[in-house]
């Protein structure tokens, strides 16, 4: 009956199977997106190699920033529906009030940037993605006013980094250091733990 127990209580202080999958497969996707903009950004404005390996690296980036916007935005409305579990009870105010302020900060450039770069494109404009279709336009096209839009994107995406190596080096202490029960919450398996 304890072991029981002991597995409920477990469970109850971990966040629900749709909310780990949906943070999986936006670290998964961002894994990919971040290297992918490097690498373009590299080629494109850097080197200014205007090939068809640079056009399939804008025109992934580009599919991926909306797969990443929609997937960020079900995450949102899926927690703002069914919410969080409380916080780790041995943790103090400031690093629960960091951990909080990280987590919507990532929500917010995690919606904020791909928007940035959908505006950029309308305003180079570069709305085609693998030739296959082409984004609506927001905007009149204006050289200008992109280059100003997609500093401000890489602004943004600069502070997803840094707000992602914040999250990841306070997990690790959480599991190294405190060795308390922050990090596998999320974890894959982690209603199993207990």
């Amino acid at each position: 009956m304890d072991d029981r127990n002991a597995r409920a209580e477990a469970a109850e202080a971990t966040f629900s199977v749709a909310a780990r999958r949906f943070h999986w497969w936006t670290v998964l996707l961002l894994a990919i997106q971040i290297p992918v903009g490097i690498f373009m950004s590299f080629r494109g404005n850097y080197l200014k190699v205007w090939d068809g390996l640079t056009n399939t690296l804008y025109s992934s980036h580009k599919l991926l920033g909306i797969v990443i916007f929609v997937l960020v935005l079900a995450r949102l409305l899926y927690r703002l529906v069914h919410g969080a579990p409380a916080d780790e009870p041995t943790i103090t105010w400031w690093q629960r009030g960091g951990g909080h302020f990280n987590h919507w900060a990532l929500y917010l450039a995690l919606l904020v940037v791909p928007v940035l770069g959908y505006v950029g494109v309308s305003y180079y404009p570069a709305l085609d993605i693998f030739g296959l279709f082409s984004l609506p336009a927001l905007v009149a096209p204006d050289q200008a006013a992109a280059a100003r839009v997609f500093r401000w994107h890489m602004i943004g995406a600069l502070a997803i980094i840094l707000l992602i190596g914040m999250h990841v080096g306070a997990a690790f202490f959480h599991y190294v250091i405190r060795k308390d029960g922050v990090l596998r919450r999320m974890w894959v398996r982690a209603g199993r733990l207990g």
